[in-house]
This record gives structure tokens, sequence and C-alpha cells, in this order.
């Protein structure tokens, strides 16, 4: 991308955008040098439940923010972080996620190209 260029996405109305089972959904934005993605997560949305069987894939990489509501994310191994408002974080293939608590989770998360 040329440095005098600006590219501007809303991935709150991205064209990339998927609604899982139970109605939670994630939008895209496709940038230059990056994808970056909104989702809102449904109280007692899982991955494990919701997204896995309807991509039919496992889980991948996720390097993302948490912007409201709180889930939880178990890695491969079992081990379980509560992740809030504010939190940035980064985990690895395979693992689960799940909303905790009464409000939808808000979360950012960023791929590179």
């Amino acid at each position: 991308m040329n440095e005098k260029s600006i590219s501007v996405k809303n991935p709150s109305h991205g064209k990339n955008k998927r609604v899982f089972i139970d109605g939670s959904e994630r939008n895209v934005a496709d940038l230059p040098s990056m994808y970056i993605g909104r989702g809102v997560y449904q109280p007692g949305w899982r991955w494990s439940k919701h997204a896995g069987p309807q991509t039919g894939k496992e889980s991948a990489r996720h390097i993302g923010y948490i912007v409201s509501g709180s889930m939880v994310a178990q890695d491969a191994s079992g081990q379980e972080t509560t992740l809030k408002p504010g939190d940035a974080f980064e985990i690895g293939p395979n693992h689960d996620g799940w909303v905790i608590g009464d409000e939808p989770c808000v979360a950012l998360d960023f791929e590179p190209r």
C-alpha cells in the first residue's frame, strides 16, 4: 500500500458476513494488509457448538480484543482463561471459546494477509 493511501472499511458492514447457528454473527473488513473481524456472540454461544459444526473446521489461531461482554477461551491443552472488556489476546489453533454472562460478547480479531 502506498504510504499516502488511506483505506477505510467498517467491519460492522463488511461484505464477508457469517451468521452462526444461534444467530451470532461475524463481519470482516478486508483492508489491503489485514483482515479485521468484528463478532457479536450471543449469550450461550460456543465455538464447538455453534461455529465448528457449521464450518466443518477446527478453530484457527486468533489475535483479538474484547470490546464488551466476556468470553472464556480454552486452549488445546484444556487451560481456560476469562477474557473481559479491554483484554487483548492471542490463542493458538484447536481451541474452544464460549460467552459467559447475560450480554453478548463483542470481539475484534486481526489477521494479516
